[in-house]
């Protein structure tokens, strides 16, 4: 069933009553040519593109819980590529350039919204780094438009610019960034995916590989054992884990990133805002409500829930940046488990053992990285050949000394 303005029309006259499942409820076969481990973003758009521009055929999705319960919905929606180093800007816009035509590719609306970012700044060295960001963006063909305070004041006349402690000067704006529904990037890829005759086998966690001199040829579940002659790994968090299982140590720490939404309020924010004095960074929705997040909580875990200190550290920035939400109610607060590399890049690469590839170390950057990520991914599993977006975010980077370091941290995954 296709989704149209005549199918809308013509379900309405009849009481809603012919409305088809969104995708199957499948169960696992014996035996599949590739098998996606992870139903999160990253894995149904691997799935979604390696059936669709790949033509592979006799594809699964395996995932532990259910479509949509793990960091693709547990995020804050926002989607960009003002991004300063080659390796990750050319990658991210790649992958607005996805999301800029995902509707309409697989017609189902994720309700992307190109309202814009604005990263503000507070001090001429900061001005001039988002100078040198912003010309590095416009290198790689992205949309960077430089704002000074009154350009700033005109659109966003809310912020404390008056009486703040770090006197905002300006902002780097771009105009192509902004949000997406991050429920429907799921429900969309899941429902393109099993279109083209994808598997997406909910509640089967895999508990280990089938690995026998140096090759795998399938994986262990709570459902039986799957034979496959290629298995991809996207897992998010949950990276460490699975791939412990297969035998390996990642160079990557899983750490809980908080998100919060407030009570609806008028519509006063035209886009996204990240604060330039503190890590905070602010939409509204659709309904009104404010959504926010800042830091890692910066201790390993993987519960899906934050703590307080966190709490008190994102809301300060709020208050700092637009004294105007302070006395806004937070209706709910949850936690995503994100999977920090050691230089905050993701890693896309074939690992040592043969047939079995692995995409993750997304830090940040996961959900606006969905569909180029699963891009990528599947063209790598199908032709064991990189993209040309992703062709420096190997897992031996680190060995090789060839790093990419976006924030300039160092090995410090807590810091990424």
């Amino acid at each position: 069933m296709r989704y149209n303005a005549l199918q809308i029309l013509k379900q309405g006259l009849t009481g809603h009553k012919g409305w088809k499942p969104a995708w199957r409820k499948a169960e696992p076969k014996p035996e599949y040519d590739i098998i996606i481990v992870g139903g999160g973003g990253h894995g149904l758009a691997t799935a979604y593109y390696l059936a669709k521009q790949f033509e592979q055929k006799r594809i699964a999705v395996v995932e532990k819980g259910w479509i949509g319960g793990g960091n693709v919905g547990r995020n804050t929606t926002i989607i960009r590529s003002n991004y300063m180093l080659h390796e990750n800007e050319g990658f991210y816009e790649f992958s607005l350039k996805l999301w800029e035509n995902q509707e309409q590719d697989f017609n189902y609306n994720s309700m992307v919204s190109q309202r814009g970012i604005i990263n503000l700044f507070h001090s001429d060295p900061q001005r001039d780094a988002y100078v040198r960001r912003g010309n590095a963006m416009a290198l790689n063909g992205a949309d960077p438009v430089l704002l000074d305070q009154d350009a700033l004041r005109k659109k966003c006349p809310f912020l404390n610019f008056d009486n703040a402690r770090f006197p905002i000067q300006g902002g780097l704006w771009q105009p192509r960034g902004g949000t997406v529904r991050h429920d429907a990037v799921a429900w969309g890829y899941a429902r393109g995916a099993d279109k083209r005759g994808v598997d997406i086998i909910e509640n089967c966690e895999v508990t280990g590989f089938l690995i026998d001199q140096g090759v795998c040829s399938g994986v262990e579940t709570t459902r039986g054992t799957i034979k496959a002659k290629k298995i991809g790994v996207a897992v998010a968090g949950s990276s460490s884990r699975v791939m412990a299982m297969a035998g390996m140590r990642l160079p990557m720490e899983s750490h809980v990133l908080q998100a919060f939404v407030s009570e609806g309020l008028k519509p006063v924010i035209p886009g996204v805002i990240t604060y330039g004095a503190g890590h905070f960074y602010v939409s509204q929705s659709d309904k009104g409500g404010l959504v926010f997040g800042g830091d890692i909580d910066g201790y390993n875990s993987y519960a899906q829930r934050g703590n307080l200190p966190v709490v008190e550290d994102v809301c300060e920035g709020g208050v700092s940046l637009m004294p105007m939400i302070g006395k806004a109610r937070v209706l709910r607060m949850w936690g995503g488990i994100m999977d920090m590399s050691m230089d905050g890049s993701p890693i896309i690469d074939k690992t040592h053992v043969n047939g079995l590839y692995f995409n993750g170390g997304w830090c940040y950057g996961g959900f606006k990285a969905t569909p180029a990520s699963g891009y990528c991914f599947a063209q790598l599993i199908a032709t064991d050949a990189p993209h040309e977006t992703a062709k420096a975010m190997r897992m031996d980077r680190f060995s090789r000394g060839l790093m990419i370091d976006e924030k300039g941290q160092g090995a410090q995954p807590n810091l990424h």
